[in-house]
């Protein structure tokens, strides 16, 4: 058997395949923002042509620049390509979320929760909204905040009810998380924090 590939090697290996929540629309602008992607490669690779016809390519600084962001371009769309094809995706609409039952944590209920680091024993209370996947706005007038169905947070925090202390590990080491109240958002709340659609970060690195 062949040895790996150097490029292969020290690679993490790829998440595996998730059900996303998503608003209404994310996937139409996913796609658009990959065909957005397609064009700004072409004209990249029209400079790259312009350049390399003006000569000597060992001091063509534009030919070079033209190069690492065709590069650049061509990690992003793989990245998107690979998020798309990697997950299945749900639509959801928002307005559902109005009206859900409450009895414990679900996609889209504003949940306030206390968490306490047992080492340290601090504890520290915050207020989310557990939303689709990308959300990550504030809402400044009450501090609302998103936070994404498929954080590390979330992942632990749906499907508890409130007013139990629930031992869990986190990311950043293991902690007591309580959730101390569960309620719907309000119209206001959702206009103010879901517009736009944002899309996850992706930075096309190796």
């Amino acid at each position: 058997m062949a040895p790996p590939r150097r490029k292969n090697l020290f690679r993490l290996a790829a998440p595996p395949s998730a059900t996303i929540y998503v608003r209404r629309g994310f996937l139409a602008g996913l796609k658009a923002e990959f065909e957005a992607l397609k064009g700004k490669r072409a004209a990249l690779v029209e400079d790259k042509i312009e350049a390399h016809s003006q000569g000597d390519l060992r001091e063509n600084f534009g030919f070079k620049a033209a190069k690492d962001a065709i590069r650049a371009v061509d990690r992003k769309m793989d990245e998107l390509d690979r998020f798309y094809r990697r997950n299945t995706f749900i639509e959801i609409d928002p307005a559902i979320w109005l009206t859900k039952p409450t009895d414990f944590v679900q996609l889209g209920h504003v949940i306030r929760i206390e968490k306490e680091d047992p080492g340290a024993k601090r504890k520290h209370r915050f207020t989310f909204l557990v939303a689709t996947c990308g959300e990550t706005a504030v809402d400044t007038e009450s501090d609302l905040e998103c936070l994404p169905h498929n954080s590390p947070l979330a992942a632990v925090l749906l499907g508890l009810a409130a007013g139990n202390p629930a031992p869990v590990q986190l990311p950043a080491g293991p902690a007591v998380l309580t959730v101390l109240s569960i309620r719907n958002p309000t119209q206001a709340e959702l206009d103010r924090l879901l517009a736009p659609i944002k899309f996850p970060e992706m930075d096309g690195s190796e």
